[in-house]
């Protein structure tokens, strides 16, 4: 297997990872999991997070083949068209997405103009479907618990994982949002815990335990050892856990603003008659 060569951004308010996969041998590239800054308190996005990522591509003179997300992110704006119109390639992301649109279109009421065929990506990821990043090999596998579209990525022998797993310190995804099922998240670990023991591992968020230093990278057997799966832990122990410690979480502070306009790869909704572009909040619904 082709080895990748990645390099990681954190955006430390949402503590998100994202990341550039590139094939050294041809220049060409796919950037996961992009962020856009918001400002919650005066509601405004900004670009500095991914004019980073767009000045690495630049300054070592990679082209992009994808611009990919893991899953409708509710923690963070995606970047995805905005990086996308500004460097090319497409956008991707898995094909249930449009279960997600249809969720949120009725929480958010967001009318019947409101496509959810998934044709704000360019490209909708079937499981197991093989792509390519200039000379790497890839392919998407879909891992839904976390939500019901979540997909990771095979990139050469990098995996990008999203939220489906954390750092083996740390745990696993919630699954509590709209769609989230404890027992599918554990059988899709299971699918990436079968994958080759030296596969890297790429995770979306890190949140330091214990004050170590925030991390990214790890792999398929040291996840094995994840503290949310050890000691053989079955299926109904783990949801029995996991339903347990969703119970108490809080939502990501970015979420309701988000959502809206990441089942829309992160593209605002259209201007109203005053120019001005507006995000619902749904009131005493989550």
């Amino acid at each position: 297997m082709s080895q990748t060569q990645v390099t990681a951004f954190f955006e430390p308010v949402t503590s998100t990872f994202s990341y550039v996969a590139a094939d050294p041998a041809s220049g060409r590239c796919a950037i996961v999991d992009p962020v856009l800054d918001y400002d919650s308190r005066a509601a405004r996005l900004a670009m500095r997070a991914a004019e980073t990522i767009a000045d690495h591509i630049r300054q070592h003179g990679l082209q992009v083949d994808w611009v990919l997300d893991t899953h409708v992110h509710a923690d963070h704006f995606t970047a995805a068209t905005a990086l996308r119109e500004r460097l090319g390639g497409q956008t991707g992301i898995g094909e249930n997405l449009p279960v997600i649109q249809r969720m949120f279109r009725e929480i958010y009421n967001l009318g019947p103009d409101f496509a959810v065929d998934g044709s704000q990506y360019d490209h909708l990821f079937s499981d197991g479907e093989a792509f390519q990043v200039g000379g790497l090999r890839a392919w998407a596998i879909h891992t839904p618990g976390h939500t019901p579209a979540c997909v990771c990525y095979l990139i050469g022998d990098a995996l990008f994982v999203g939220d489906v797993l954390l750092m083996p310190d740390y745990g696993t995804a919630r699954c509590d949002f709209p769609g989230g099922d404890a027992a599918t998240l554990y059988r899709s670990i299971g699918r990436l815990l079968s994958l080759p023991p030296e596969t890297r591992m790429f995770v979306a968020h890190d949140y330091a335990p214990d004050g170590r230093p925030f991390a990214c990278e790890t792999t398929v057997a040291a996840q094995r050892g994840n503290v949310h799966l050890r000691d053989d832990i079955d299926e109904d122990a783990f949801v029995r856990m996991r339903q347990a410690r969703d119970a108490v979480l809080e939502l990501p502070a970015q979420m309701l603003a988000a959502i809206q306009a990441n089942v829309r790869a992160g593209v605002l909704p259209a201007p109203e008659e005053n120019g001005v572009a507006y995000l619902k909040i749904p009131v005493n619904r989550f």
